[in-house]
C-alpha cells in the first residue's frame, strides 16, 4: 500500500462472493459480491472460506482498488455516507469449463465507476461495506488531493448567419423584430 502523497494509490482487497441456493424457478443459484477485507492474499483464486445452510462464500479473488488524484469528487460523496460503501462488479465467466459463471471484475469507491458498468450486460454490480482503514486510506487521500472548482455556466455560442450559410440553404431563417 502507498502513500496518499502519491497521485495514485492501489489498495489490494479481497473480494468475497457468495454463492445462495435459488428460490427462483429460472435458477439454481444466486451469485453475489457480499464483502471486501484487506491484507488479501494475492495469489488466492476462489477459495471456499464459509459454508453453510444453502450457501458457501468464497474469497474469489484479490484486485487492486485504485484512487487517483483528478477523481475525488465521487470519493468525497462516498465518504459522506452513512457508511462509506465500496462497489464490486462481477462479470460473466468466459471460461465455459469453470465452475464458477462470474469472475470478480472490478472494485471502485467511486458511484460514477460503478454507474458506467451498469450498462454492461451480464455484469452484476453490488455495493459492499467499505473497510475503516480503508475508508481512513480514501480520507487522507481526498484530503491531500482534492481542489474544489467553482461551477461556471457555459454561455452560449454567438452564431453568425451570414458564416453558416456555406452555399445551402439555412435550416432556419432569423427573425426580424418589427
Amino acid at each position: 500500500m502507498k502513500t496518499v502523497e502519491n497521485r495514485e494509490v492501489t489498495i489490494p482487497l479481497g473480494i468475497i462472493v457468495e454463492q445462495r441456493k435459488s428460490t427462483h424457478p429460472w435458477g439454481d443459484w444466486i451469485w453475489k459480491p457480499v464483502a471486501v477485507f484487506t491484507n488479501a492474499d494475492e495469489s488466492v483464486s476462489w477459495k471456499e472460506i464459509l459454508r453453510g445452510d444453502g450457501f458457501v462464500r468464497y474469497h474469489a479473488a484479490t484486485l487492486p482498488l485504485t484512487l487517483h488524484r483528478k477523481e475525488t469528487e465521487p470519493l468525497r460523496f462516498n465518504l459522506m455516507l452513512e457508511p462509506p460503501e465500496l462497489y464490486v462488479v462481477l462479470q460473466e465467466n468466459e471460461d465455459e469449463t469453470s465452475p464458477y459463471p462470474y469472475v470478480p471484475h472490478v472494485v471502485t469507491a467511486s458511484s460514477y465507476h460503478a454507474q458506467d458498468f451498469l450498462d454492461a450486460d451480464g455484469s452484476i454490480i453490488e455495493k459492499v461495506a467499505m473497510p475503516e482503514e480503508v475508508a481512513a486510506l480514501i480520507q487522507a487521500f481526498v484530503e491531500k488531493h482534492h481542489i474544489e472548482t467553482e461551477f461556471k455556466k457555459r454561455k452560449r455560442d454567438k452564431v453568425n448567419i451570414s458564416e453558416q450559410r456555406f452555399g445551402k440553404t439555412p435550416i432556419f431563417t432569423p427573425r426580424i423584430r418589427q
